[in-house]
């Protein structure tokens, strides 16, 4: 085996592993918060961090021994994932802009996407290097998950924030909804093996 090939896989992993570990922690933490202040903005953004989990575990399925995927349907999957999170985020945005739900601040959700602001696009980048270091296209793909979550993550924030601060109705809603035209060019190009060119 190529020891080149090998130093490069294993950092393929470690960022995997990474990445899987901060989801996991993100997920959780973001449904909870939107879950206490029925924010939408929040449960998009934890819905992000599910669908990223599984983009990472994706990326993954290609170095397991017991079942191999090739680079190309793992990268296909990996934009899929993303149209479905665009599906998810405009149905909930407007059941809950239509039911006029009563958002409430939420300190737990500032905290989780402040991190993430700052983790996901560090991540996105190492993938992105990797990814054109080897020529991967499924962690090409995933690169672009990171970025749009660093995407979500600002929009989240900035909704949150307007809430807090200024106690604009139905800003939640809305901020979800701005999230849905970033998601769908980014499955585009994650399907087509492309990298987001500001990640």
């Amino acid at each position: 085996m190529n020891p080149r090939m090998t130093g490069s896989n294993n950092r393929i992993l470690a960022l995997q592993w990474v990445t899987i570990a901060w989801m996991l922690v993100e997920c959780s933490l973001a449904l909870h918060a939107a879950w206490r202040a029925r924010s939408t903005s929040l449960l998009a953004f934890g819905s992000d961090s599910l669908i990223e989990l599984f983009s990472a575990n994706v990326v993954l399925l290609q170095f397991a021994p017991w079942i191999r995927i090739s680079e190309r349907r793992a990268a296909r999957l990996c934009g899929s994932l993303l149209y479905a999170l665009a599906l998810i985020v405009i149905v909930i945005a407007f059941i809950t802009f239509f039911q006029q739900l009563e958002v409430d601040s939420s300190p737990l959700g500032i905290a989780v996407t402040c991190a993430a602001l700052i983790l996901m696009p560090v991540l996105a980048r190492l993938k992105r290097n990797e990814a054109n270091r080897n020529g991967n296209q499924a962690l090409r793909a995933d690169a672009v998950q990171s970025a749009t979550c660093a995407y979500l993550a600002a929009l989240t924030l900035g909704g949150l924030l307007a809430r807090m601060l200024f106690d604009i109705d139905r800003i939640d809603s809305v901020v979800a909804l701005g999230a849905v035209p970033i998601l769908l060019v980014e499955a585009r190009r994650a399907r087509q093996g492309h990298f987001c060119s500001h990640c």
